[in-house]
């Protein structure tokens, strides 16, 4: 239910024609939450898709003999899925009611700042006690795996 039936439910005596019309507009120009989602799956299933691609291909050794500036291009190609798939998280984020944009953001903020100390630690792991190096790409999948992680904890948009 959004804010606007709510209010017109419970306070039908202090509507006016104005907040009607905005209520009106507002509802009619958000998507179904079912719709949301399945754009948002659909956009994670084919962004993911193809970064899983480009990278199988470079397991099995397609690029093995790129170098200079083929090599440049490679690596934004493999980095091009992961935009793609933050933009259908934002757009995701962006079309979702207000309950679930509240929950997204108080998930994105605590995802970012585990997985952020967690990569400073290692960081200073590798300078201070010659821990093995961890390429700076890992922080991508450690902010979408802390995320999934905290998921379930953080039921509140409060």
């Amino acid at each position: 239910m959004t804010i606007c039936q709510v209010f017109l439910t419970r306070f039908p005596s202090k509507v006016n024609l104005t907040l009607l019309t905005k209520c009106i507009a507002m509802t009619a120009t958000h998507p179904s939450p079912e719709l949301v989602q399945r754009q948002y799956i659909i956009r994670t299933l084919l962004f993911m898709g193809g970064y899983v691609a480009v990278n199988l291909a470079a397991i099995f050794g397609a690029f093995d003999d790129v170098r200079g500036s083929g090599a440049a291009g490679l690596a934004l190609t493999v980095t091009a899925p992961l935009i793609g798939h933050t933009w259908a998280t934002l757009a995701y984020w962006r079309d979702s009611d207000e309950f679930v944009r509240g929950l997204m953001a108080k998930r994105f903020i605590l995802a970012a700042g585990i997985a952020f100390c967690f990569a400073s630690a290692w960081g200073f792991m590798e300078t201070y006690a010659g821990a093995w190096h961890a390429p700076g790409f890992l922080i991508f999948p450690l902010f979408w795996f802390t995320y999934g992680v905290i998921s379930p904890f953080v039921r509140t948009s409060h």
